[in-house]
Parts: C-alpha cells; structure tokens; sequence
C-alpha cells in the first residue's frame, strides 16, 4: 500500500537530497548527478562519511532485532530512505513474519521504490510525509490502518533529526509522535555527532563548506553534541547500553577500533514505561 500524495514526476533534480546522497554513500543507484556530486564533495572534506552511513545501517538492524525480539510486532519507520535490503520489515519479518511497518519518507522517489522494495509483500504501507509535520503523520488514514495504537510500537527516527534546525524544535516533534505511542513502546533514534573527533569540528563546522553543501540542499545538517541529543528521549527509559557511538550499540563482537575512530553518530534505543 502506497500514498505517494503527489505526481512522480514532481521529483526534484534540481537540488541533492539528503536520502538520496545517503544512498550514494551506501553504494546505492538511485541517486542522480546532482547527488553524486555533493555526497563526492562531502567526502571529500569529511572522508569517515560512507563509514559512518554504514555504521548506521548496522545499528538500523540491531536495534529492529532488538526491538522486534522484545515483543513489538508494529513499527513506525519514518525518514525510511531510499530502500536497501534489508530493509526494515525484511530484518523484522526474520524474527516475527508478521510484523507490520509504516514507512513516511518526504523524498517522492522513495514512493516510486515502495511498492517494488517496501509494501510488495503485505503488512506494509508507505505515506508521503514530513516529519516536521508529526500530526499529519499520526492521523494518516493509512497509518491509522496499518497501526493499532493501542498496543506497542517502535517509532524509528534513524539519521533524521539531524536534518531539522532547533528553530523547528525537534524535541517537541519526538514528544509529539511520542504521545500518541502507548506503554511498551520503543524510541529508535540515531544521530550525527563531533564528540568523537575534534578535527571533525574543523572539517565540518557551521558555515563551513561541507555545511555549505547541505545547505544547498533540500534540508541543511544540524551538528549535535549527547547533551543535546538526549532530551530526545524524554519520557522513555534508555535500555543498556544508552546513549553510545553507534559501533559500541550491542555490536555483534568487540567493536572495531578503526570503526570507533571513524563513526561520527550516536544511536540509542528507548523503552516508554
């Protein structure tokens, strides 16, 4: 099930677009020249980028397995990016086959891959949508009818919050979407980072030419620090090991020192009591 809410025609090739540059930095195809050459310069100016957009998918995985064997069986995947298998419902359905996911993405080539990668398989719809807009998300007819409010859900928020300014409150956006989630729900969140490289801050800072390049785009980067990071999880219990650059998120074994030294993202995962 597909609400692509606009024309397919309508997609923008004048300007790069966060998901679809996060696709070029996978390996990914679905991305055009405009994207290729801002995720290029990006990686030119920070080269732990593709490390790091690896890193996230990983932890993407570990935290749905974690959730998913917890007891949730509905997901909310929102800023659902231009699809890669595995995607969301692909290493859910692995543990519990009948999990139901709701993919919102505000990227309209992610619309034209969902019905191919993302719904084709039942138990999965996707909405055109805004985070910034969490009101119209939650009262979507199709999320509505793809989720029971009334039991658990993880809400997943994986490499998007640092795409909203602070003018747009992001915080508030989370408790939003939050209250309408009930007791035994999951928080999935994950975000861009300079805590753990200080030549990151002189490569990257505010104004600098590899901001520039997001600013340029269809939504700018925001930069945020743990302290900023955490009042995200306002209202959910952080299960071990909290908020951690995303290699130190249960890895699967020890984690890689060349990874640590690359990965500029903090990912965590909170349980609403």
């Amino acid at each position: 099930m597909t609400d692509q809410g606009f024309p397919v025609d309508r997609i923008d090739t004048s300007k790069p677009h966060p998901a679809r540059m996060y696709d070029y930095y996978l390996g990914g195809w679905d991305n055009y020249e405009v994207d290729r050459e801002a995720a290029a310069q990006v990686m030119r100016m920070a080269p732990d980028t593709r490390a790091s957009a690896r890193a996230n998918r990983a932890f993407m995985h570990r935290a749905v397995r974690t959730v998913v064997r917890s007891g949730i069986r509905q997901i909310i995947d929102i800023g659902t990016g231009i699809p890669t298998a595995p995607n969301t419902h692909e290493v859910a359905r692995e543990i519990a086959p009948d999990t139901r996911v709701a993919f919102v993405d505000n990227d309209v080539i992610v619309a034209a891959h969902a019905g191919a990668k993302l719904t084709n398989e039942g138990n999965a719809a996707f909405v055109l949508a805004d985070v910034r807009e969490p009101a119209k998300i939650l009262d979507h007819p199709t999320v509505r009818e793809m989720i029971d409010f009334d039991r658990p859900v993880a809400l997943m928020l994986v490499a998007v919050l640092h795409f909203i300014d602070d003018a747009d409150d992001p915080a508030g956006i989370v408790a939003r979407l939050s209250e309408a989630l009930p007791s035994g729900s999951y928080l999935v969140l994950s975000h861009v980072t300079t805590d753990f490289h200080q030549d990151v801050e002189q490569i990257t800072p505010e104004g600098s030419d590899a901001q520039a390049v997001y600013d340029r785009a269809t939504a700018r980067l925001s930069l945020r620090g743990h302290d900023s990071i955490m009042p995200f999880f306002d209202g959910y219990e952080l299960i071990e090991p909290g908020l951690v650059q995303l290699p130190r998120w249960r890895p699967d074994g020890e984690p890689d020192p060349e990874e640590l030294r690359r990965v500029a993202l903090y990912g965590g995962v909170g349980r609403k009591p």
